[in-house]
């Protein structure tokens, strides 16, 4: 298996063009999220918010909510990066944990939760993000693989129930910090929120003793 911490080449010119492009998309999707609300714009008008064409849309997203769902697959994009960094031996629940305290600046999970709460009520785009977190699972499970070190492949029921576990304990601390906060997206309710996520692991983590 390729070593899923081998770092990363520097992005070419036309890659650092085509990621700004996909987060200018992303931006203008969430913009008119904010202003019209699921269901009340279109493609072609997030297109005209980010300066580009229709046809160019298309070369990144296939629909507007995939658009809106990019922004929580950055985020546990960031959340998995951070989960490669941690130190080797670490016992991986532990790692997971660590993970999201580095996310320390509660800004990080501002746009995941407004796209969260503004989406929640929405079976079209609630669906969408739900794939975002599955889609998510194959990436996490390799990073598991490789930080359970050489030696025979892991048990891969035991892998999948790990990372199953680790991604509910993230939508029950998501479920539970709306039911306190609705749309709320203050720093306090961040704040709140990253340690709804930090506490849901370390109860995983701790067996769910009381």
């Amino acid at each position: 298996m390729q070593d899923v911490r081998e770092p990363a080449a520097p992005l070419s010119r036309r890659e650092q063009n085509k990621a700004a492009t996909r987060e200018a998309i992303a931006d203008a999707a969430l913009g008119l999220l904010r202003s019209k609300g699921p269901g009340g714009f279109t493609v072609e008008e997030i297109a005209e918010a980010a300066g580009i064409s229709r046809r160019t849309f298309f070369n990144y997203f296939p629909s507007a909510e995939a658009a809106i769902a990019s922004i929580t697959e950055s985020f546990l994009d960031t959340a998995i990066t951070q989960f490669l960094d941690r130190p080797d031996g670490e016992p991986l629940l532990e790692s997971a944990q660590q993970a999201l305290i580095a996310l320390a600046d509660p800004m990080h999970l501002a746009a995941t939760a407004e796209v969260f709460s503004l989406t929640r009520n929405e079976p079209q785009m609630s669906r969408f993000q739900l794939e975002a977190w599955d889609n998510c699972t194959s990436r996490v499970i390799d990073a598991a693989r490789h930080r359970l070190g050489p030696g025979p492949d892991p048990d891969e029921l035991y892998l999948r129930s790990l990372v199953g576990a680790v991604m509910a304990c993230g939508r029950a601390a998501m479920d539970v910090w709306f039911s306190r906060y609705g749309p709320d997206v203050s720093p306090a309710s961040l704040k709140n929120l990253r340690q709804l996520l930090i506490d849901s692991i370390g109860h995983l983590r701790d067996g769910f003793a009381r």
